[in-house]
């Protein structure tokens, strides 16, 4: 029996070390299913979720879903803990509870209090180790809870920091986009003021927010939870909306150049498929965000404001081939993280955040 307990709990302690290991060192994804912190995060999500599903408000679904990316965090690092001590309580009890003085009738429960107060370093004094093996126990558990705080410490304002990165430039969309985004109002703003020639440099901007948030998301996933502080914004919503603009670009408007929008759309669906991938998002195979009836309005609306979007049928067979590479994926990550994507275009009549009051009832006058 104590040899069986002997077992567990090593192996409890070297998953535990090893998952924190891939998720907070481990700088790439871990493509092996079975992990201590994917399985953690799925139950979770999937509980957090259905609650959220409760609310009917928007407003507050929306704050209750806020809650989740920085609790689960904590919450992360308590079943971490948890099972470093449990693992180490069952060391000691299967090295026959070397402990002095034994208070109890349950030697687990003394081996339990002892692990805690070892991992994280207190030195209580009440209970003491004997012998050899009990004592190396303490002193490796001592030097594994002092690094694994220590790594937990540093993990927080790495994530904080890639949060941040990604919300500066997702802020700036508001006034090129709308609120929510939408492709069309680029292109609209820009033509309005007779900007242009802007479009290159933002499309180019936006090329390195996609790099970026591929390659802080897919090292540290948990960032993907994080909502926006921002009402009607998501990195979701903002990702679809530079594919849909690049690919409106790449197809065709008359005067306009097309390889930045060739290379901002690559890195977006690149983004867009390697997440769907490390958030186990499946593919939606029937998405379409663009009926015929919309994309001829959109068309309408672009000439009216004085573009000239190429019509042909091989365009609309390119552009078809482009939302079908990358749709299926943004519908996977808006429905998996219920941040849902956007539309094309606008409605007459919405207004952007900056020309809201906090409460979103009033125009504010500047």
């Amino acid at each position: 029996m104590r040899a069986l307990a002997f077992l567990a709990s090593a192996v409890v302690i070297a998953i535990v070390l090893w998952d924190a290991f891939e998720t907070v060192v481990l700088p790439r994804t871990v493509g092996r299913r079975l992990r201590l912190a994917r399985l953690y995060f799925r139950v979770a999500w999937l509980t957090w979720g259905r609650s959220a599903a409760l609310f009917r408000a928007e407003g507050r679904r929306e704050r209750f879903l806020a809650v989740f990316g920085p609790l689960s965090l904590l919450g992360l690092v308590g079943v971490w803990a948890l099972g470093l001590i449990v693992g180490f309580a069952g060391l000691h009890w299967s090295a026959g509870s070397h402990l002095r003085p034994l208070g109890t009738d349950a030697p687990f429960l003394d081996d339990l209090y002892m692990s805690g107060t070892t991992f994280f370093t207190l030195g209580l004094g009440d209970l003491h180790p004997v012998g050899r093996i009990a004592r190396f126990l303490t002193v490796t558990e001592a030097g594994t809870g002092f690094a694994f705080l220590a790594l937990a410490i540093a993990y927080f304002p790495v994530l904080y920091q890639s949060f941040s990165r990604r919300e500066v430039q997702l802020t700036l969309l508001d006034a090129w986009a709308g609120s929510p985004p939408a492709a069309t109002e680029v292109l609209l703003r820009l033509a309005a003021r007779n900007e242009m020639a802007a479009l290159q440099r933002f499309l180019k901007d936006w090329e390195y927010w996609c790099s970026e948030l591929l390659e802080s998301h897919i090292s540290y996933p948990s960032v993907a939870f994080f909502r926006s502080q921002h009402q009607r914004q998501s990195w979701v919503s903002a990702l679809a909306t530079i594919l849909n603009l690049s690919a409106l670009v790449e197809v065709g408007i008359d005067g306009v150049p097309t390889w930045q929008a060739h290379v901002t759309f690559a890195i977006a669906r690149h983004a867009a498929v390697d997440l769907a991938q490390v958030l186990r998002a499946e593919p939606d195979a029937g998405a379409d965000g663009l009926s015929d009836g919309e994309l001829e309005e959109l068309r309408r609306q672009l000439e009216s404001a004085g573009l000239m979007p190429v019509r042909s049928l091989e365009a609309d067979r390119h552009l078809l081939k482009l939302r079908r590479s990358y749709e299926p994926y943004i519908s996977a990550l808006a429905r998996t993280l219920m941040m849902p994507a956007p539309a094309w275009s606008h409605r007459q009549g919405l207004k952007d955040n900056w020309q809201t009051s906090p409460k979103g009832a009033a125009e504010a006058h500047l």
